[in-house]
C-alpha cells in the first residue's frame, strides 16, 4: 500500500470513530419511585426506544419517593456529563430547581408523565411529555356515571395531595358529578391512598366497617382501584355488587377487569409516553425542533374494549 493511500485510510478510519464517539448519548433518568408499576412500564418504554436507537444510553436512578434525593440524583447526573435529562417528577414543587440546574449547565431536561410547576414558563432546551388530565378523570367519571344512571353513592380514592395527576383528577371527578346528567351521585368520602395497593385496602377496610352505603368506588389510578377490590373480598362482598373506576389500564388491572372486578379503566400509553420522551431528549441535544409540550392521549378502556389493550403496556 503507498503512503499516500494509507495516510488516507487512516484518516478515514479517524473521522470514522471521530463520528461513532460523537454519536454517544447518554441520558440521565430519575423515576420518582421504582415500585410503582405505572412508572415501571414508563421506564421500560424508555429503556424500548435507547435500545432501538443506535448509541444511546441510559443512567437511571430511583428517587424513592424523596423530592430531595432527586434534586441531588439531577446536580449528579448534571455532573456526571450526561447529555440529556429525562424526569419523572416526585412532585411539581420541585422542578424549577431541576429546571434551573439543567439550563445553567445547557443539558436539555425533558419531565415526563407529572407535569413541572413551571410548565408554562420552561425555558428552551426543555419538555413535558405526558397525557392531558383533563381527559383521565373525565372519562373515568362520566363511565361511572353511565353505569350508575346518574344516582348513586361514591367512595374516592386520591393520590397524593401534592401531586398535579391527583388533583387533576379528582377535580375532574367532582366536575363531572357537579353536571346535571350526574349531579344525583353524591361523594361519601374521600382519602389519600398514595397510589398504593395496599394503602387503598386499609382506606377501603376502615370505610367497610362503617355502616355507609355505596354503590361506586372511583380511584385516581389501578393500583388503588385494585387495594379497594382486595378489600371488598377480603370481607366476602362480591367486588361485581359495587362500580369500580381506576385509570392507567396496567396489566394488573385489565386482569381485574377480565377477572369481572374493575368495571372502568382509562388507558395512559406509558410505554408511549417513555418513548416520547427519550425522542424529545434526543432531539433537544441535536438543536431539532422540539414541541414544548408533547400529548399522548387517553383512551376509556371498558369490558368490551379491553381486549384491544392487553399488550398496550
Amino acid at each position: 500500500m503507498n503512503k499516500p493511500f494509507a495516510r488516507a485510510a487512516l484518516a478515514a478510519g479517524l473521522l470514522a470513530l471521530t463520528a461513532q464517539t460523537a454519536m454517544a448519548e447518554t441520558i440521565g433518568v430519575s423515576m420518582a419511585r421504582a415500585d410503582s408499576v405505572f412508572l415501571t412500564i414508563l421506564r421500560q418504554g424508555m429503556e424500548g426506544r435507547a435500545a432501538e436507537t443506535e448509541g444511546v444510553t441510559l443512567q437511571v436512578e430511583d428517587a424513592q419517593n424523596d423530592p430531595q434525593r432527586q434534586l441531588d440524583q439531577v446536580r449528579n447526573l448534571i455532573a456526571a456529563g450526561v447529555d440529556a435529562l429525562i424526569v419523572a417528577a416526585v412532585d411539581g414543587d420541585g422542578t424549577p430547581a431541576m429546571t434551573r440546574a439543567a439550563e445553567e449547565a445547557g443539558i436539555p431536561i425533558v419531565y415526563a408523565v407529572h407535569p413541572p410547576a413551571d410548565l408554562d414558563t420552561l425555558p428552551e432546551g426543555s419538555a413535558f411529555v405526558g397525557s392531558d388530565e383533563k381527559q383521565s378523570g373525565t372519562m373515568q367519571t362520566e363511565e361511572v356515571c353511565r353505569l350508575l344512571g346518574g344516582n348513586g353513592a361514591a367512595y374516592v380514592l386520591m393520590g397524593p395531595l401534592n401531586n398535579h395527576a391527583s388533583m387533576v383528577r379528582t377535580q375532574d371527578i367532582e366536575d363531572v358529578l357537579a353536571t346535571p346528567a350526574c349531579s344525583g351521585i353524591r361523594i361519601v368520602d374521600r382519602q389519600v391512598a398514595n397510589w398504593d395497593r395496599i394503602e387503598a385496602q386499609n382506606v377501603m377496610t376502615n370505610w367497610l366497617s362503617s355502616s355507609a352505603e355505596f354503590d361506586a368506588v372511583i380511584a385516581n389510578n389501578d393500583e388503588m382501584a385494585i387495594g379497594a377490590i382486595q378489600a371488598l373480598k377480603a370481607v366476602g362482598r362480591d367486588a361485581g355488587s359495587v362500580v369500580i373506576a381506576g385509570i392507567d389500564a396496567t396489566p394488573d388491572g385489565l386482569a381485574a377487569m377480565k377477572a369481572g372486578d374493575l368495571d372502568v379503566t382509562v388507558f395512559q400509553n406509558a410505554t408511549a409516553q417513555g418513548a416520547a420522551s427519550v425522542d424529545a431528549a434526543l432531539g433537544l441535544t441535536r438543536g431539532e425542533a422540539v414541541d414544548r409540550r408533547i400529548w399522548v392521549p387517553f383512551e376509556l378502556v371498558t369490558p368490551k374494549t379491553m381486549q384491544d389493550y392487553a399488550k398496550s403496556n
